[in-house]
Parts: structure tokens; C-alpha cells; sequence
């Protein structure tokens, strides 16, 4: 498991732990939910990093055409 692995695991954990103490969170249904936060955690990470990527990357030239 890599460092940003780690960091979604407790990010979840800890907005799990939230909602669990405003009481939408159950045993039943714990697995679905802490499911769903760290993927929707996990995803919305990597997708910031992929703009920021497309962003910082230098627009592609078209070589001439001869």
C-alpha cells in the first residue's frame, strides 16, 4: 500500500466516522458506505491530479507539414 492509499483510508475513516456519530451510518450498511466514501475520496484526488497534469503539460506542437 502506497502513502496516498494511506491518506484516502483515514480521510474516509474519518467522514465515516461523522456520519456514523450523525447516526446514517450502521453496521448493515458500513461495508457499502465506507465503500463508496473512499472510492469517491480516492477518485476526486486523482482526477484533480490529472487536470492539474493537463494543465502544467505544454500544448502538443503539430510539426510541419512538408
Amino acid at each position: 500500500m502506497n502513502a496516498d492509499d494511506e491518506r484516502f483510508l483515514k480521510a474516509a475513516k474519518e467522514v465515516l466516522v461523522k456520519f456514523i456519530e450523525m447516526g446514517t451510518v450502521s453496521p448493515s450498511n458500513f461495508d457499502e458506505k465506507f465503500r463508496r466514501i473512499y472510492w469517491t475520496i480516492k477518485d476526486t484526488v486523482l482526477s484533480a491530479r490529472l487536470m492539474d497534469l493537463e494543465i502544467a503539460s505544454p500544448p502538443e506542437e503539430n510539426p510541419p507539414e512538408k
